[in-house]
């Protein structure tokens, strides 16, 4: 038979079936069955058991209740939604009212110390339909809202790169793979009629044309099925959603998960993560608010494709690269700003813990003198108008709130005197209590005679009269026994216990005035959502714009020139992350020209270590660098827009996933290959490695013959490699270029010069390399016999390969392209006949 306990417990498991729940039994938190197998195995806690009434003994993990964020936050970061579960009553008779309080799943996350301030906390929902997809995600901590709607090609690398803790999918989904752990949603959350009838209720609106999906029927469903989840788990958060906003991919450069890992934008490491230390973002990120640090996180993984909204980026950058005086005041005012984003989220939700409503009105109350020292410096006006003054909040607070309030409500102290009437009086009813047990003592001692008799209290026993063990003959007998110590007896009278419950029921009725004082401020503050929401967006942006001065200034950075046109032209071009690790002036510059008419490809050679991989992967982070709105590490720089970077740099073996290393770098080219545009940015690192020398060239050469000739390809690309056959490239291809990297032989000691200059390379001085890396000297001496003969060989049959090269196809190129412009479907027979006639006389 189960017991009361057990009861309730399953009562509550079944209404939240897929969450751990865990069940507060005093000072812990209790999972039991499949939960605390879960709980045992993830959090390394002992598995026990429990028994409930003669025969049922049930698993049993725990948590203490104040350890318990601590191992929440274990359990989110592996994906599991938590179901909170707290006593409501106090333990007396009978059973202990218990209930859910909170639900808790990775994407829904508002605790502070569960999250990364500098880091958005995605829930994202995801929907297919045809070739079609509808992408929708929130952060409730910030308020943001979009949603897109997209090509199913694009749905997965555009989750990837929004990196969600959490998705919502329908039932048909739920095995798919994504890249965050998926939640099923609930029958017809995705319809899109229920769809569209929750937003146009959430928004109060007639229509959804004002946010820009009326034509969007997959970013529609997407964006109707967040809402409805959060409905659900955390409906106090939707006052938080104000708005939606719409976008489209193809407004910015693509950048998938390789490109952001080869490219170490965020992190350093392997494809199974690293550390942020030596990544782009951390060289550049000089941010002091973490709503700046959140928006340069967004700009790196958005690199805008507007030229317009570039340049304007570009000028205000500008603007406090050359005042800066303005921007050492800004920064010093930021220092002072918390996470105004945030604190005013969890404010508005009446979540916040006293102290934080305290940080918010200080980071407020910053906000007019940045506007006056933006103003004093003649700052341009779309930076200094959004910063409106935000004193009627301020006052709000610091009228109620004290200046330091204790961390828990049970402390009192939160409300300042002289602001509620009501709770003056309590304060003044608890305060007279050292004077009333004084006094009681004074008259008893007199009433009885005991001198050592004392009035006292404690939190266990509460109020009570001591009396030595010599004295107890003098003990009146209206003294009520209470406690019995070693050496006295504790005892109460009526009078005492009247004053005790007088005293319980004012501190009761102190801590609900109180907090209920406290809620009815953080929802006054509520009010002013709009006007906080753009300051914090303004504080945002100006702490980012004079970050990237900062570091343009600190570095000696350029302002890179944009252009509509094709070319890519660096002048002194550096690595930000290489040369920040070197003394200054250490890096060694090189120049770069990229453009689709003369100089598609460049065909870079060199030794190992010679700086080849890192010439590629500067290019391209410049190119991103200048996409973002930033200033770039060069003496100047010509760019035009990249619409997409793609990498297949450095080796990494995916052993879990069953494919060599030379199958996942023909997947990755293939990918290239199919994907790639005029207006991509192509980086190959020693393509065809991972194969026989004759099938990887073969593959190489023709991979660089495929992105020259293939009209709909004509990428820009630079290739680093080891096949020193692939320089005749450049012979064959009018759009190939050969560079190297200098190399300076003296005295027998080979010195990397860091160079890139034209030509190609003469040797690979693999032998050198092996020798620094501590080969054995015998080693290292018949390798050289074994080079010389081989060499000898290769001299020999030079002439005969050269002959046998196959002929590229680079010759007809205008005849391809030719080709990919006539429209078959409107040609008739005739026609057909007669231009293949005029290619073909044209070719002969």
């Amino acid at each position: 038979m189960t017991t009361p306990l057990r009861k309730q417990y399953l009562e509550i498991k079944r209404r939240y079936p897929g969450a751990i729940l865990l069940f507060q039994v005093g000072d812990f938190y209790e999972t039991f069955d499949e939960d605390a197998v879960i709980v045992s195995r993830e959090l390394g806690i002992v598995l026990t058991r429990k028994t409930f009434g003669a025969s049922l003994r049930s698993p049993l993990a725990g948590i203490p209740v104040r350890s318990l964020e601590h191992h929440i936050g274990k359990l989110l970061a592996k994906g599991y939604r938590i179901a909170i579960c707290d006593q409501l009553t106090l333990p007396g008779k009978g059973l202990v009212d218990r209930d859910v309080v909170r639900i808790i799943t990775p994407g829904t996350v508002v605790e502070p110390g569960l999250l990364d301030s500098s880091s958005n906390n995605y829930l994202a929902s995801f929907v297919l339909a045809g070739n079609l997809a509808g992408i929708a995600y929130v952060d409730i901590t910030t308020g943001e809202f979009a949603a897109t709607q997209l090509a199913r090609a694009q749905s997965i690398p555009e989750l990837e790169r929004l990196s969600p803790s959490e998705i919502i999918v329908d039932q048909a989904l739920k095995d798919s793979s994504l890249p965050a752990p998926a939640t099923v949603a609930e029958a017809g959350w995705f319809d899109y009629e229920a769809a569209e009838s929750i937003l146009l209720n959430h928004f109060g609106a007639n229509s959804l044309s004002p946010y820009g999906c009326q034509e969007l029927p997959l970013a529609v469903r997407a964006a109707g099925a967040l809402i409805a989840y959060l409905r659900q788990t955390q409906p106090e958060a939707l006052t938080q959603l104000a708005r939606l906003s719409t976008y489209s991919v193809e407004s910015f450069m693509a950048l998938d998960q390789q490109a952001l890992r080869n490219l170490e934008v965020f992190e350093v490491g392997g494809p199974s993560g690293g550390s942020p230390s030596g990544s782009l973002l951390s060289v550049i990120d000089a941010t002091y608010t973490p709503m700046g640090g959140r928006l340069l996180r967004k700009w790196l993984r958005y690199p805008l494709l507007d030229i317009n909204e570039l340049n304007s980026r570009q000028g205000f950058v500008e603007w406090f690269f050359h005042n800066a005086d303005a921007r050492a005041e800004l920064r010093a005012q930021l220092a002072k700003v918390s996470d105004v984003e945030r604190l005013f989220s969890r404010t508005s939700r009446a979540i916040a813990l006293p102290a934080e409503l305290v940080t918010l009105a200080q980071s407020l109350s910053a906000v007019p003198q940045i506007r006056s020292l933006l103003e004093k410096h003649g700052a341009p006006s779309v930076l200094v108008l959004p910063l409106q003054s935000c004193d009627e909040a301020v006052s709000m607070i610091r009228q109620a709130i004290t200046d330091s309030p204790p961390s828990l409500f049970e402390k009192g102290g939160i409300i300042r005197d002289g602001f509620s009437p009501e709770l003056d009086e309590l304060r003044s009813t608890l305060g007279g209590g050292k004077k009333f047990l004084a006094e009681l003592e004074r008259r008893e001692r007199e009433r009885t005679g005991i001198r050592s008799l004392k009035v006292s209290y404690n939190k266990v026993f509460g109020y009570y009269i001591e009396v030595t063990k010599p004295n107890l003959h003098l003990v009146p007998t209206n003294y009520i026994r209470k406690q019995t110590l070693t050496n006295a007896e504790r005892f109460f009278t009526l009078e005492l216990k009247e004053y005790e419950s007088l005293v319980a029921n004012a501190r009761e009725r102190l801590l609900e005035l109180e907090t209920s004082i406290f809620r009815q401020v953080c929802h006054q503050v509520g009010a002013y959502r709009h006007k906080i929401a753009a300051v914090a967006s303004a504080l945002a942006r100006l702490d980012l714009f004079s970050a990237l001065a900062e570091v343009a200034a600190r570095h000696s950075y350029a302002r890179p020139t944009l252009t509509e046109g094709d070319e890519i032209e660096i002048v002194a071009g550096r690595h930000p992350m290489v040369e920040r690790g070197l003394k200054p002036g250490e890096f060694v510059a090189n120049d770069t020209r990229l453009s689709n008419h003369d100089s598609q490809i460049i065909i870079l050679t060199g030794p190992n270590m010679s700086g080849k991989s890192t010439y590629l992967r500067q290019v391209a982070l410049i190119c991103l660098l200048a996409q973002i709105g930033s200033y770039v590490p060069a003496e100047r720089a010509t760019l035009c827009l990249i619409d997409r970077i793609f990498t297949r740099v450095g080796l990494h073996d995916y052993v879990t996933r069953g494919q060599s290393s030379f199958m996942v770098e023909m997947i990755d080219t293939a990918h290239i290959l199919n994907h790639a545009t005029p207006r991509s940015l192509v980086l190959l690192d020693e393509i065809g490695r991972g194969t026989s020398t004759t099938d990887g060239l073969s593959i190489a050469r023709s991979v660089i013959e495929y992105i020259h000739n293939h009209p709909r390809v004509a990428s820009k690309a630079l290739i680093a490699t080891h096949f020193h056959e692939l320089t005749e490239c450049a012979e064959q291809l009018p759009r190939a270029r050969n560079y190297h990297v200098a190399v300076r032989e003296q005295g027998g000691k080979v010195t990397f010069l860091h160079r890139i200059e034209p030509g190609k390379a003469e040797k690979s001085f693999g032998l050198f390399v092996a020798q620094l890396a501590g080969l054995p000297r015998a080693v290292i001496h018949r390798a050289q016999e074994l080079l010389a003969y081989y060499e000898g060989a290769q001299q020999q049959n030079s002439e005969k390969r050269a002959a046998e090269t196959p002929a590229t196809y680079c010759g007809h190129a205008d005849l391809l392209e030719e080709l990919q412009r006539l429209d078959i479907n409107s040609l008739t027979p005739v026609e057909a006949l007669t231009k293949l006639y005029a290619l073909q006389k044209k070719q002969t």
